[in-house]
């Protein structure tokens, strides 16, 4: 019986690490993806997502119903809002899989550091509906806390890329 060389050991794990944080960051780009359709249908239907009606309520003072009825106007605007801010999520969704899909499989750098763009829109999620919506608070800092964890767990394979 041959033994295998820590090396090749200590190299396969690495390799599950990093595809098992490739996964997560795809699901990521998933999620983000599913998440603006899913806003973009809401706004056809009822005209506000429903992750965003307990925010909307405690800025607003008044539920969104209540406005839709009262203030048709208005609630025509904040829909038209939510439209472009899901199209503008989707645009983005789509942009973070193609540079996960390509670029930064093929371990350029680039792509490594324009993936925590992506945390921008995580922090002004937390910081906009999460701040305002207990509900939606502990399910915003999921993407806050797990994209740079995601991103770090590939910073030693994009290191030793321009090594050698």
């Amino acid at each position: 019986m041959t033994a295998i060389p820590a090396s090749t050991v200590a190299a396969v794990r690495s390799s599950r690490w990093l595809t098992a944080a490739w996964a997560g960051l795809l699901l990521f780009g998933a999620f983000n993806v599913f998440a603006a359709v899913m806003d973009l249908i809401a706004a056809t239907g009822s005209g506000l997502p429903s992750d965003h009606t307990g925010t909307f309520a405690k800025v607003a003072g008044t539920t969104w119903t209540a406005v839709r009825v009262a203030q048709p106007g208005t609630a025509h605007y904040v829909t038209l809002l939510e439209r472009g801010y899901a199209l503008h999520e989707l645009t983005f969704a789509i942009l973070f899989l193609t540079i996960l899909a390509i670029p930064f499989r093929a371990r350029q750098r680039w792509a490594w550091w324009s993936c925590w763009a992506l945390l921008i829109a995580y922090a002004g999620y937390t910081l906009t509906f999460g701040a305002h919506d207990p509900v939606i608070l502990p399910r915003s800092l999921i993407g806050l806390i797990g994209l740079p964890v995601l991103l770090l767990v590939h910073l030693p394979a994009f290191l030793r890329r321009s090594e050698g």
